[in-house]
């Protein structure tokens, strides 16, 4: 595919997702059928779509329309291309451009500069203070890649050198001690051996520096009670060699666990939402519940605009009602842990005033990460009773 044929299959796919597709649906869709595209014409595509997603809004005002076509139009402006060497209407290529398109649309401003909702504006500035704006600015641009090196197999020296035999640079990033930033052929990491063989796993560095925060000791039980996929119980159990148990009140989030524990060496029991409730006491529950995800809408960035107040309120009831379920299950000198993704205090610190207005539980620490670390944004507070 030409330069211009990869952007006329993103304004197809963001026609579609505009319509009320879901992002990933939309891709995997064009990909089925365009059988002609090749890996690096799909991940061409794949990047000008996530591009126009997360700045979809200040794009479709450069480009002067709420559409495929505007939004890659916008794009482009944005990244200093002449619309006009790729809109030729020859091949694959989008169609000419219109005299009206040919001028230049309007420069965002405000929170379209922002490219932010303008209902949840005010409470994420509310939340973040004078970080607002940077935050909203890094949410605008690609996520980086960090993965955990596994230290029941490798070292973090070690794991750089193996990457580097695989033309896969890294570096350590300061918020863990696991923690490597691909700076170089991230895409190559799939296919790689250290992580085929378990010795490095995809992980934010700010979800590992969450669960470096967790007072795990050899001898614990410990529940992940909203565990998804198993990224945070698999770096529990590298962490100390304890009991680790795993649930989800969807068992198959974690349909590929069992294979990534025996790939990491770990040890993992899986239990189903009716074994739960007798499963415990537990000397430590974590409860990464579902959230906004607006930490990390750069990765999902159609989460942001998906998003609304509605989906807001009825987020907050089920992570109010997830800590009360799991607070029976913590041991009486126990900890209970609250994570989420979220930049928003209405899913975080007002989350965890209001459940200990109402309990004998009491917060012993509340720590918060922003893409200003350099990192995804995430959330986590430490109880006690």
């Amino acid at each position: 595919m030409t330069p211009a044929a990869r952007l006329s299959a993103a304004i197809e796919i963001l026609d579609h997702i505009l319509d009320g597709d879901a992002a990933e649906k939309a891709l995997t869709n064009w990909a089925r059928g365009s059988r002609y595209a090749g890996s690096k014409d799909r991940a061409a595509v794949r990047d000008h779509v996530f591009s126009a997603l997360r700045c979809k809004r200040s794009f479709a005002a450069l480009g002067g329309a709420q559409t495929g076509r505007g939004i890659v139009l916008g794009l482009l402006r944005a990244q200093g291309v002449e619309p006009e060497e790729m809109f030729t209407g020859v091949g694959h290529a989008p169609t000419p451009l219109t005299a009206e398109e040919l001028m230049q649309g309007d420069t965002p401003e405000g929170n379209a500069a922002l490219d932010i909702p303008d209902w949840i504006a005010p409470q994420l500035a509310a939340s973040l203070g004078d970080d607002f704006a940077p935050v909203c600015h890094a949410l605008q641009k690609r996520a980086p890649v960090f993965l955990r090196v596994n230290t029941l197999k490798t070292n973090l020296k070690q794991a750089t050198i193996d990457l580097a035999e695989e033309n896969i640079q890294t570096t350590p990033h300061p918020l863990s001690p696991t923690a490597l930033e691909v700076t170089e052929n991230p895409r190559r990491v799939h296919l790689s051996a250290p992580y085929n063989d378990g010795r490095v796993e995809l992980q934010d560095a700010a979800s590992q520096a969450v669960v470096d925060l967790l007072p795990l000791r050899h001898d614990m039980r410990v529940l992940d009670y909203c565990a998804g996929g198993g990224g945070k119980v698999l770096a529990m159990a590298v962490r100390a060699p304890a009991s680790y148990f795993a649930h989800d009140a969807n068992p198959q989030r974690m349909k590929d666990l069992p294979d990534r524990a025996e790939r990491a060496g770990a040890v993992v029991t899986l239990l189903e939402p009716e074994q739960v409730a007798d499963s415990g006491p537990y000397d430590l529950v974590l409860c990464d519940v579902p959230c906004s995800g607006s930490g990390a809408w750069r990765r999902s960035p159609a989460g942001k605009w998906e998003f609304t107040p509605e989906k807001l309120e009825q987020l907050r009831e089920i992570q109010a009602e997830i800590l009360t379920k799991a607070a029976v299950l913590v041991a009486p000198n126990g900890v209970l842990a609250y994570t989420t993704c979220s930049l928003l205090d209405a899913e975080n610190s007002e989350q965890i005033e209001a459940f200990t207005a109402d309990s004998d539980w009491k917060c012993t620490s509340q720590t918060r990460f922003t893409p200003m670390d350099g990192c995804d944004g995430f959330f986590c507070a430490l109880l006690t009773r």
